[in-house]
Order: C-alpha cells, then structure tokens, then sequence
C-alpha cells in the first residue's frame, strides 16, 4: 500500500506541477499541490501527515526540475 501511495503522490505531483513561469512559482506551486494530493490520499491510508510530506516534497521537486516548455498551464493565479 505504501508503494502505491507514493506513486500516486508523484503521479500528481508530476500531473500538476506545471503553474507559473519561474522555478520559485513551479516549487512553490507544486509543492502545494502535491501536499494537498497527498494528504487526501495519505488520509485514505490513515498517514495524512505523511502523504502530505512525502507529496509536497514529490510536487516541489517536480515544479523545480520541470521547465516551462515541458508543462505549461499559463500564469498562476496568484499573479
């Protein structure tokens, strides 16, 4: 079960990391979505908190090592 948490996690963290055009907003912004996917599916499991850190840190990772040109979704909407 744990395996498949932590490919679901990276699955979405990958799926959306994508927002904004610096690495600072694609980190920023994958970091929270991840965290966000992975404390859902974490709470699935009954670990949230580990879901949450194991997915934000697989969505900061994802958003900082992408570039724009690989997932673009346009301007974040905090800007």
């Amino acid at each position: 079960m744990t395996r498949s948490l932590i490919a679901v996690t990276l699955l979405v963290g990958l799926a959306l990391s994508g927002c904004g055009y610096s690495k600072g907003d694609r980190a920023l912004t994958g970091g929270a979505i991840g965290a966000a996917g992975g404390a859902v599916v974490g709470a699935m499991v009954g670990a949230p908190l580990a879901g949450a850190a194991i997915g934000g840190a697989a969505g900061a990772a994802t958003g900082a090592l992408t570039d724009p040109r690989d997932v673009n979704l346009g301007r974040p909407i905090y800007k």
